[in-house]
């Protein structure tokens, strides 16, 4: 209804509604105020803040959000290594690509109250299905380096695989994680008694997984570390160092850290392709594969395979497990997209063997995808060292929790959930869309 309001000395002048809040005229009945109350207002008031990164680290709200604070954090030299694949780099971003063309088909009206995400692999009941992959010089990237990983594995329940180029021994890996699933990488060296001394080294820390690699026999070419001149440990040019200068908590941990070195190929050349040039062998066949596992009493995995008929042979020999994995496109650029060939080499052999995805994997609904199509776990490269980057072991643990609360969502939106958890994801719930 129109509202009279009294102007100048005494006249009125009426005001419909409409027109009141057109000219700025607060026509509508006044509400009563009050002083808040102190429990009220602590309710909205932010905390006292967190110092350093470890409150942006804790807000990440995905793994995208820490590879952005990784990027500020380390300098352009060390996050390149990380995030850079060989050549045009084109493997790499078509294995990201293929998770962007999944495409869910979600159940409903299915109890999803609970939603487990444990499953079993090679014997063993783990968290969810998730590996902490193999990484080279991973104390470069904080000097907590291969511990941390290791620490933050053990907490979630999931395995963590120490690299041949890992920059911590087996040992001081066990000791950090003395009650984590531990595996090891191995790849095959030219001289066989430092490959058995290796296998040695392992087997006494306690590990009794082995990953054996098998893309690698002569080097990638990664044009970031090229460029970069990236070696072991760095040695930093002029425009590096004021990278480094640029990035201080970084150039901190770097200076009052232990030197950096391989831990497991000490004294081999200090360029990246120069030790696996000179150190590995080209030469390794399917033979010296049957030799390892002669060799190696626990469970034996082969990381790298890239066609069926590769997987066909291997599973012949008896192999524990296959990763399907192009290496993160980091040695043949225009390989195949990892996601992409997993249905293919379950349907050949996975009743013969477990099959494992590596590859693009940047969030729980990207593990989701890869065990529809038949993965038994993912293994996760980049994903864990953008948070080890971005913020040590809370960044680990950060990526963690994340990969775990979006399986769980995930699962529950899909009508997969229940008694089942992610034992539900079948290829009924999901569907590669044409590229």
């Amino acid at each position: 209804m129109p509202r009279t309001r009294r102007v100048g000395s005494g006249a009125s002048i009426t005001t419909p509604p409409y027109f009141g809040s057109v000219l700025g005229i607060d026509t509508a009945p006044k509400e009563p105020r009050r002083l808040p109350r102190w429990r009220e207002l602590r309710t909205v008031l932010p905390g006292w803040p967190r110092l350093g990164g470890a409150r942006r680290v804790a807000d990440a709200a995905d793994v995208e959000d820490l590879r952005r604070l990784a990027m500020k954090r380390a300098p352009r030299m060390v996050f390149d290594y990380v995030d850079g694949a060989a050549e045009g780099e084109r493997s790499m971003a078509r294995a990201v690509e293929a998770f962007g063309r999944v495409e869910f088909r979600p159940r409903v009206l299915r109890d999803v109250a609970e939603a487990p995400t444990a499953v079993e692999i090679l014997g063993r009941r783990i968290a969810m299905p998730v590996v902490l992959g193999p990484t080279g010089f991973t104390r470069m990237m904080h000097r907590a380096g291969e511990r941390a990983v290791a620490r933050a594995a053990e907490r979630a329940g999931v395995p963590y695989t120490l690299s041949t180029m890992g920059t911590t021994t087996a040992q001081d890996v066990a000791a950090a994680a003395p009650g984590g699933w531990n595996w090891f990488q191995l790849y095959v060296v030219r001289e066989r008694a430092r490959t058995l001394e290796t296998l040695s080294l392992a087997r006494d820390a306690g590990m009794d997984v082995l990953v054996v690699t098998v893309d690698v026999p002569v080097a990638g070419a990664r044009l970031r570390d090229v460029r970069h001149g990236l070696t072991v440990p760095p040695s930093l040019r002029w425009r590096s160092v004021l990278q480094a200068l640029r990035r201080p908590a970084w150039w901190f941990d770097f200076v009052t850290s232990e030197p950096l070195r391989f831990a497991t190929v000490d004294g081999a050349p200090d360029d990246l392709a120069g030790i696996t040039n000179v150190m590995f062998d080209p030469s390794v066949t399917i033979k010296d594969l049957e030799w390892i596992r002669s060799a190696w009493q626990g469970q034996l995995l082969v990381k790298g395979v890239q066609r069926v008929d590769d997987a066909k042979d291997l599973a012949a020999v008896g192999v524990d497990g296959l990763v399907v994995s192009n290496h993160g496109g980091r040695q043949l650029d225009r390989s195949p997209t990892p996601l992409e060939l997993l249905p293919e080499v379950v349907d050949a052999v996975g009743d013969r063997t477990e099959v494992f995805l590596d590859g693009g994997v940047r969030s729980g609904a990207d593990v989701a995808a890869a065990v529809a199509l038949g993965a038994r776990a993912c293994f996760i490269g980049r994903a864990y060292l953008y948070g080890l980057m971005a913020g040590g072991e809370a960044g680990v643990t950060r990526v963690l929790d994340l990969l775990h609360a979006e399986l769980v969502r995930t699962t529950q939106l899909l009508g997969v959930g229940g008694v089942g958890g992610v034992g539900g994801l079948d290829r009924d719930v999901v569907r590669l869309r044409p590229s």
